[in-house]
């Protein structure tokens, strides 16, 4: 049978749900021979109320080629493709992380192209939420809103975790109302999945659904152990595979969003790959545990550290890993400057290295929405006379939006460009209508985004 990766999109909550009623059943006696039931109850009234259900909206934009004989009535200048604009609605869940600022931490993928995010309270209130910034590269949103008498949820160390330790997951599942499942912890560290670039999961079989992502998995105290994001879900629904970001990530990566608007990823510098049973026998070990390093760039933090081809990295500040990605993902969410130790093993010796991360390249990127949805697809480097589009995709927002390659973003509105930073800057808290202001050749131009 194949199985199939779901992220827990908006998408999936148009599914019809079939409610059968079942035969009522004797309630579990809260005493036993005079000893109390154990319970999660407690735990849960005072959690759930951190937990927020996500309902956005916005316009999804597309692109179909108009048919050959359409186009043969209006003649070599009739447009090849055709613009269609739908609005879409999605649900999800997150997290209140920081009751007095009332940051709410949620997935990317569920507010992802929104025009309009409002967050549902556990007492009922209904407030508009502000975006701070994403990652969607770990799929993580830093949501805001402003109101009273929040209660935040507490982060756990999930690196203490164990497989067989117990999770609870709590979600908004298909629009339902806040739900409440339990289960254990089923494995650490998993990557490889191709559900994001950065993959450092933890699986549960705790029952996550449609709605879920963005919602809270915690342990038997209450503490937030991760953000509940992905399932395997063969036919659509839970199969008792589902999986989370963990807490120490997510904790890493609000922390740079919420001071700097963005993530900031801490740079290592070595290419690699994992430990599999052929290398680990040329090598002469006895486990296939960790990433092996097969290139350091020159003047990076690994080479600064000693950090050698050939090295075998098996733990981070203490923390045994299993594969490359696991590595990569931990480190790449930590930060610049962030002060690592690494355990690795060289010719049979293993060895300790102390690196301070430097910064992954920030001049070019894509903007996918993270700088304005209207210039997704639109790859943006600093030049030295403002922002410049190195690339535009066919089809792509940017595109549709009239932007070319080698045009040059000199100003918003009435205020000029000088980076990406300023740019960011500028469009973050703009609604409706924006002027860019573009150098193309040697001439000047405005172009409006809706």
């Amino acid at each position: 049978m194949k199985t199939t990766l779901s992220v827990l999109s908006a998408a999936m909550l148009a599914a019809t749900l079939t409610i059968i009623p079942v035969a009522s059943q004797a309630a579990i006696p809260q005493v036993v021979d005079g000893q109390a039931m154990p319970s999660l109850a407690p735990m849960l009234e005072r959690t759930t109320p951190a937990v927020v259900s996500v309902a956005v909206t916005g316009t999804q934009v597309s692109k179909q080629r108009v048919p050959d004989v359409f186009r043969y009535f209006f003649g070599p200048n009739a447009p090849q493709e055709q613009i269609q604009e739908r609005p879409f609605r999605g649900l999800g869940s997150g997290v209140i992380i920081d009751a007095q600022k009332g940051y709410i931490v949620t997935n990317n993928h569920v507010i992802e192209g929104a025009d309009d995010i409002q967050i549902g309270l556990d007492d009922g209130r209904e407030v508009k939420a502000k975006l701070i910034g994403t990652d969607s590269e770990s799929d993580i949103a830093l949501l805001q809103i402003e109101a009273k008498n929040l209660v935040a949820i507490n982060s756990s160390n999930s690196d203490d975790l164990r497989v067989g330790d117990f999770a609870v997951a709590i979600g908004n599942p298909f629009g339902l109302g806040q739900t409440v499942t339990s289960g254990i912890v089923s494995a650490l560290g998993r990557s490889g999945l191709g559900i994001e670039m950065l993959e450092n999961f933890i699986q549960t079989d705790a029952a996550i659904n449609s709605g879920n992502s963005g919602g809270a998995l915690v342990n038997l105290n209450g503490e937030l152990i991760g953000i509940n994001t992905a399932i395997v879900a063969p036919g659509g629904g839970n199969v008792g595979i589902g999986f989370a970001i963990p807490a120490n990530m997510v904790k890493n990566l609000v922390t740079q969003i919420a001071e700097h608007g963005e993530v900031r990823r801490g740079l290592l510098g070595i290419s690699g790959r994992d430990l599999d049973r052929q290398l680990a026998q040329g090598f002469g070990l006895d486990t296939q545990h960790g990433g092996f390093v097969n290139e350091v760039a020159a003047g990076s933090a690994a080479e600064k550290a000693g950090i050698k081809p050939g090295d075998i990295i098996v733990s981070v500040d203490g923390r045994a890993i299993k594969t490359f990605q696991e590595l990569r993902a931990k480190v790449a969410t930590m930060g610049a400057g962030a002060k690592v130790e690494l355990g690795l093993i060289r010719d049979g010796d293993k060895q300790t290295v102390k690196v301070t991360l430097g910064e992954a390249n920030q001049t070019t990127e894509t903007a996918a929405g993270a700088v304005h949805p209207m210039l997704q697809g639109a790859t943006l480097e600093n030049a030295s006379r403002g922002v410049e589009i190195t690339e535009v995709a066919k089809g792509s927002p940017a595109a549709m939006n009239g932007l070319q390659k080698g045009d040059v973003i000199i100003g918003i509105n009435r205020t000029g460009v000088k980076d990406l930073k300023t740019l960011k800057a500028l469009l973050k808290d703009q609604q409706g209508a924006v002027a860019l202001k573009i150098m193309r050749d040697t001439n000047m131009l405005y172009l409006v985004l809706r």
